[in-house]
């Protein structure tokens, strides 16, 4: 049985999960729930992975691996998925990364308010990651949409899970505004089981 280093709030992790749903393996998988910060890493995600970050996938036939991209890689390959299309397989990376990139930015806002105190934030660092989400979010509004309307893929889960994320941290920054597409879409994606069954809590 393998043990992901998991803590429900985080979206890469979630995007692990998520993955486990659509691909029929959350059986195989026991989750190790952890509480886990840049300042205050748990030993069991250190142990897993020397940067102390999760997801980290434990397996009892190999090294533990992390980072959410190369443990949605290897799930897919392990159930023959095709969640990574040869056809589209750039397109599909490129649009994970995008959507990754969200998730950092509107982690390290989180960070910003949670973990720093309040006379060392800086509204300017704040400002300059959110202008990163919504310049991906614009992105995908404009260039993205048919991709993600097309068939299920590893681009899709991760921009669901993005956006899931900020609607979990930051509804008040309003991600909707400007992108109707997106928000319609993230509509209907939202409604599959393997999102329902992953939100995230505290």
């Amino acid at each position: 049985m393998m043990q992901l280093v998991y803590a429900s709030a985080s979206p890469f992790v979630r995007k692990v999960c998520a993955t486990l749903h659509e691909t029929g393996q959350v059986d195989d998988v026991d989750l190790l729930n952890v509480k886990t910060t840049p300042l205050t890493v748990a030993q069991e995600a250190a142990a897993a992975n020397p940067l102390g970050k999760i997801p980290a996938l434990i397996r009892p036939d190999g090294p533990a691996i992390y980072d959410s991209r190369v443990i949605c890689r290897f799930l897919d390959a392990r159930a023959n998925a095709g969640l990574y299309p040869q056809n589209r397989l750039w397109e599909v990376l490129t649009l994970e990364a995008t959507a990754d990139g969200i998730m950092d930015a509107s982690v390290l806002v989180t960070y910003e308010g949670r973990l720093r105190p309040e006379t060392q934030q800086s509204p300017d660092w704040v400002a300059a990651q959110w202008a990163k989400v919504i310049g991906a979010l614009d992105a995908i509004e404009t260039r993205w949409m048919s991709h993600l309307s097309g068939p299920l893929d590893m681009g899709q889960i991760a921009v669901g899970c993005a956006l899931g994320y900020l609607d979990f941290r930051h509804d008040a920054r309003n991600w909707r505004h400007g992108h109707d597409a997106l928000a319609a879409w993230y509509a209907e994606f939202s409604q599959r089981d393997s999102m329902v069954k992953t939100a995230p809590t505290d």
